[in-house]
């Protein structure tokens, strides 16, 4: 139904945020300069659970020159609005976590603000604290009432026990993988301040601007009208800034109230690591029964998710887990139960994959394990079980278009030269003299797109574009750039729709007194769903200035499609006559439900997404016999995402992805004692760098999706979720050790190698 000769979707046009962020013009929150504002610094608790008894000043310390704010000095509820009220902006007499804000202090100086932390003692009664997820299961102490647990699903298809019962083979497997920080280039900050008339104003570098407006309306008592919120220039968030930046507004919001004046809150790396959300840590239980061809009669998987102390996005990020648990296979009997308990530890939340990435790496082991126990090729027992037209997922959702997964797959597998230098690398193997073992791994993967079930219905985003007095076309969406390229993306879109060059389209500032609500920047839903309603909004606008007379002919596609391209005076002078002297008007279109979809909350059976993506991932690397590092050495790639709107920065997104899987698998190792980060640096919470990323061959397959915005699907996350499966592949056959649990650091394979039994442990030992 699209153009495929587009003059600028398809293409890589220049980034409209490039030039800012190369001459160093783009202004981070702390870059900025607010007159007057004081800076503010938080207390926290530094223990995971109790209750405070008392708050001591100095009383030789200069109280005066600071601002202080409690609890007791929150207008309205004391809670972060988020889908529950159960996190407390800040603290008030009990204590769930450690590093859990407890008091706000601010001084005109940054440094001076910190130095008061020093002259805060807080006095607690200390109560036993439950610090993981099995821990809370067994209800060693009530975290949540009444049993510990924040959200469980089941999800039930056909009949279990008939499947095993006609299995040939029944594969056990359990699975664990730990927190991940986000690691963000941009620690989180905000500035507040209140306007003469009343107005909250929060200047953040935020991901969601309205779910900040959100909670700031129910901690400070106001109308929507009297909350505003507007991005800053945001240095990454991979979801670490979809709900943090609500908590982190009200405190400046809050400091701000108490102090008449402007208010600055600016973490550290170290802070910031330390107290914003992770990656759900989780235990992930299989038991697969399969035929003697290798085709999947039963599944049975347990999801254990750690929460933290409170909800946040918990509930979701289970369910989008629980949902992609089975892999992307057709499987006639399956029961998938999934639950997310409450932890004495800071909240987890959002992250790129948003609980898939945990899921899918046990689903993708446990079909490396079922190829072992089959004698069969990985590749091809994946190949027997991959979802096609018609297939029905676990849900019920009959996948009816753009299914991609057995495509990827071979084009991957072939690229790859899977299974030759699988057996070339058997042969490397054996050889005693060589310093190295070396392994290839494969992972396949499917992402569904936008909220699940009747999320994008609930959420009824809005967006659309403006057209100015100039001739200047705005694109209206609070839907943020952060490194992303949403802002690119928008403009070629909606250059496209109407015809004229790219150059002419700018985007307006996520701002909530200047763009509708158009949802969260999340779940890989900003060029699928909201980019199809700046494009409908474009079209809408075209049509109108056709239905003028004053254009004639515009150009869908430009001069490549075709047509004539249209003179900016002749454009100008459309935009004055359809304008009559007003200086702007808006078109805005809201989300429509794709026709067919249908999906029951209480049951959770339907269609859980309108269309998924699809990723297949080879990886070759080597392990150094006598240190147990791990190199990688290859990866390749291929991935279906609808229709590639800027090829370039597609590729980008599953390299930084990819990347990221990466030091999911290999690196990154947040270590907690006590209910804390421990490592909150750079130095010891170890990140891949450039040197440590392989040379990646990616390669896109286009299926495109009939609603999504020029037949686009999401790209964001599904990246994510097949490179940290594919490398504990691979160090099965370097190796022979099956390393079930993430990060598997160099000492972990250190300690997994005496075990090897068989031909494998006939290898030299190490030194």
């Amino acid at each position: 139904m699209y153009n495929t000769d587009m003059a600028n979707v398809g293409s890589n046009v220049h980034r409209k945020d490039a030039l800012e962020k190369l001459t160093g013009r783009a202004l981070f929150i702390a870059d900025q300069d607010i007159p007057g504002a004081l800076f503010g610094v938080t207390v926290r608790s530094s223990i995971p659970r109790g209750r405070v008894r008392a708050v001591r000043f100095d009383p030789s310390f200069p109280w005066k020159e600071f601002v202080a704010a409690s609890a007791k000095d929150i207008p309205g509820k004391n809670a972060v609005a988020c889908i529950e009220l159960d996190q407390p902006l800040l603290a008030d007499g009990e204590i769930r976590h450690c590093m859990e804000p407890i008091l706000l202090i601010a001084h005109e100086r940054r440094e001076r603000a910190y130095e008061a932390l020093g002259h805060i003692e807080i006095e607690y009664e200390e109560l036993p604290p439950v610090l993981d997820i099995e821990e809370s299961a067994a209800m060693k102490a009530v975290v949540r009432a009444p049993d510990n647990i924040f959200k469980e699903f089941l999800i039930e298809k056909g009949e279990l026990d008939a499947g095993f019962a006609q299995a040939a083979h029944v594969v056990e497997g359990e699975y664990r993988v730990p927190h991940q920080e986000q690691a963000y280039i941009e620690p989180n900050g905000a500035a507040a301040w209140f306007e003469k008339d009343g107005t909250l104003t929060v200047v953040g570098s935020v991901q969601c601007p309205y779910y900040v407006q959100k909670a700031l309306k129910a901690a400070f008592d106001l109308p929507a009208e009297k909350v505003r919120v507007i991005q800053a220039v945001t240095g990454g968030a991979f979801g670490g800034k979809e709900d943090y930046p609500s908590v982190l507004a009200g405190h400046a919001a809050l400091l701000a109230l108490k102090a008449r004046k402007p208010v600055r809150m600016l973490y550290d790396r170290a802070e910031d690591m330390a107290s914003t959300t992770k990656r759900h840590p989780a235990i992930v239980r299989h038991r697969t029964g399969v035929d003697k061809e290798g085709r999947l009669l039963a599944q049975d998987i347990e999801v254990l998710m750690d929460g933290g102390a409170y909800l946040t996005l918990t509930s979701v990020v289970l369910s989008r887990g629980a949902i992609h648990a089975a892999g992307p296979y057709s499987c006639p009997n399956v029961r998938i139960r999934a639950k997310a308990f409450a932890t004495n530890t800071p909240p987890n939340g959002a992250f790129r994959g948003f609980g898939a990435p945990q899921t899918l790496f046990a689903a993708e082991l446990q079909m490396e394990r079922i190829a072992e126990v089959l004698g069969m090729d990985p590749v091809e027992v994946r190949r027997r079980n991959a979802v096609v037209e018609g297939s029905v997922t676990a849900t019920g959702q009959v996948l009816r278009e753009g299914v991609a997964a057995r495509e990827v797959l071979d084009l991957c597998a072939k690229r790859s030269d899977f299974a030759r230098r699988r057996k070339a690398f058997d042969a490397w193997n054996k050889k005693a003299a060589n310093p190295t073992w070396r392994g290839i791994g494969f992972a396949l993967a499917y992402h569904g797109g936008g909220f699940t079930g009747g999320g994008e219905d609930y959420l009824a985003s809005r967006a659309g574009v403006a057209l100015d007095a100039d001739g200047g076309v705005r694109v209206l969406a609070a839907s943020t750039e952060m490194g992303q390229g949403a802002a690119t993306i928008f403009s070629q879109m909606a250059a496209d729709a109407l015809g004229i060059p790219y150059e002419w389209v700018r985007v307006q500032t996520p701002d909530t007194f200047k763009v509708p609500d158009s949802g969260p920047t999340v779940a890989s839903r900003t060029t699928m769903v909201v980019g199809r309603l700046v494009e409908r909004a474009a079209r809408e606008l075209r049509a109108e200035l056709e239905k003028s007379g004053s254009l004639p002919l515009i150009s869908g596609g430009g001069a490549r499609s075709g047509g004539k391209a249209v003179s900016r005076a002749k454009w100008n002078a459309a935009a004055r006559k359809l304008l009559a002297g007003k200086p702007s008007r808006e078109f805005i279109t809201q989300y429509q439900r794709p026709p067919g979809i249908q999906w029951d909350d209480k049951t959770y059976k339907g269609d859980a997404y309108g269309t998924f993506a699809y990723a297949a991932l080879a990886v070759e690397l080597e392990v150094d016999k006598r240190t147990c590092e791990v190199r990688v050495l290859k990866v390749v790639t291929a991935e279906e995402i609808g229709r590639v709107i800027h090829p370039l920065l597609a590729e980008g997104q599953v390299i930084g992805g990819t990347a990221q899987g990466l030091g999911y698998a290999l690196m990154e190792n947040a270590v907690y004692r006590n209910g804390v980060m421990r490592n909150p640096h750079f130095t010891d919470y170890i990140i891949p760098t450039a040197v440590d990323v392989p040379p990646m061959e990616v390669l896109f397959i286009e299926k495109p999706y009939a609603y999504g915005g020029f037949g686009a699907k999401g790209v964001g996350e599904l990246p994510m979720d097949v490179p940290a499966p594919a490398v504990c592949a691979a160090l099965r056959q370097a190796c022979g050790c099956w390393f079930t649990r993430l990060p598997v650091l160099p000492e972990r394979i250190f300690a997994a190698l005496p075990k090897k039994t068989g031909a494998v442990a006939r290898r030299e030992s190490l030194g």
